[in-house]
């Protein structure tokens, strides 16, 4: 059950692999397992996110009331994407979302690195490449730092 807890969790916005390998090392699942359980979960609405959520900001800017937000959401996306790889290069742009999602603080995972993606336009594989190990750095630090809590507390 707690596999399955484990799993669930990882899928869970904000929370994703940040909760999900901390509870699984706790109940007793290995660090191995728990990272693995962490990562196929968290990396499970990926591309639905990075599919879907350009999709809607676009359905929904000539929309009426959330028009006007979303033409915002595209446009700034637009335009911080093209400043970003202009400074950054390619490389700087695949560094800089797989550090995004791979520090574990709030606000960061693999929901707002894949949403951002999506947003940027940037290439799908490349995206998803930088998400997948950015959520696995994420679940190695995590794992390590419960470890740590636990040595510390036990």
């Amino acid at each position: 059950m707690n596999y399955l807890i484990t799993f669930i969790i990882s899928m869970v916005p904000l929370i994703e692999l940040r909760g999900a390998v901390p509870y699984a090392i706790t109940t007793g699942i290995p660090m191995w397992q728990a990272i693995s359980i962490g990562v196929i979960g968290n990396m499970l609405p990926v591309p639905i996110i990075f599919f879907f959520a350009r999709r809607v900001l676009e359905w929904g800017a000539d929309k009426p009331i959330i028009g006007t937000f979303f033409t915002w959401c595209l446009k700034k996306g637009h335009s911080g994407g093209a400043k970003l790889e202009k400074v950054a290069g390619e490389r700087g742009v695949f560094l800089a979302l797989m550090l995004f999602v791979g520090i574990p603080i709030p606000g960061t995972g693999a929901w707002t690195g894949t949403l951002a993606a999506s947003v940027l336009d940037w290439k799908f594989k490349t995206s998803v490449l930088a998400v997948v190990l950015g959520v696995i750095l994420a679940g190695i630090i995590m794992a390590v730092l419960t470890t740590i809590g636990l040595k510390a507390f036990v």
